[in-house]
């Protein structure tokens, strides 16, 4: 293939490249549009999750804050009757 029709080539792609290219942009354009709605949803679902994770867990506090104290104290007192793992 010589030279000359390499050049035509390129030129005839440019052009149908130029040609497509709005519809190729509206496509683009209408992508990132749907991504941010989803994104704000996403984030606004989150932000909902946690505000319902926060506030069990505030509200379940003083059952769970004592029996996190008292396992954490027989942890403490309890013997470790397993011998230490030796690693050579």
């Amino acid at each position: 293939m010589n030279t000359f029709l390499k050049v035509v080539l390129v030129a005839a792609i440019l052009v149908i490249a130029i040609k497509i290219s709005p519809v190729l942009f509206l496509g683009a354009f209408v992508g990132l549009i749907v991504a941010a709605v989803l994104g704000v949803i996403g984030i606004s679902l989150i932000a909902g999750l946690a505000a319902v994770v926060l506030s069990l867990a505030v509200a379940l506090a003083p059952i769970w804050i004592p029996i996190v104290c008292i396992v954490g104290i027989i942890s403490l007192c309890r013997k470790n009757e397993r011998p230490p793992v030796v690693t050579t």
